[in-house]
């Protein structure tokens, strides 16, 4: 980590910079390889002013407080810097699984096309007596099913129940005989 601490119309002393190398330091954990900080301090009036730059390969974060104590301005800065990493890692790392699940249901969507005519797989219900807005309820709280077999109460028939292309409306499958 190369820190750089650069005061306007305030004198960067050691204690603030050895304050803000302690505070820089809970960022290491963040990175691989090595990343540089830029940190300016100044005063406006009767607020302390800190403004921090964090560059690495990959990004540049940024972060200005003011307060009337510096080292508080400092430590919100860290917070807030934390904060930005956080999420910029938490979002690489959902792209990369994304980008892996995506890699393995291609190849299994390619193993897939060579079985051909064949059932593949195999999903086992319990089906129930229930009535028809009773089964629409209980498909409403299934989660990324799309159907649900029942056993209709007034006709004792077995029925489906399917949500519709429109994702609002709903469809039944009524046999006949």
């Amino acid at each position: 980590m190369n820190i750089k601490i650069t005061g306007k119309d305030l004198k960067a002393t050691e204690a603030i910079k050895d304050y803000t190398e302690k505070k820089l330091e809970r960022l290491q954990k963040y990175f691989d390889e090595d990343f540089d900080v830029n940190v300016t301090i100044k005063t406006e009036k009767d607020m302390q002013i800190a403004e921090m730059h964090v560059i690495t390969r990959a990004n540049t974060y940024r972060a200005v407080t003011e307060h009337r104590d510096l080292y508080a301005s400092i430590d919100k800065n860290i917070d807030i810097l934390e904060g930005q990493i956080r999420k910029a890692k938490t979002k690489r790392d959902r792209i990369n699984k994304e980008d892996s699940i995506k890699m393995k249901e291609l190849a299994s969507l390619e193993e897939e096309k060579a079985i051909e005519d064949e059932i593949i797989k195999t999903i086992y219900y319990d089906i129930k007596p229930i009535g028809i807005e009773d089964a629409k309820l209980k498909l409403q709280d299934m989660k990324g099913n799309i159907f649900l077999p029942f056993i209709n109460i007034e006709t004792g028939k077995v029925n489906v129940i399917f949500k519709l292309k429109d994702g609002k409306n709903y469809g039944v499958l009524e046999p006949e005989a």
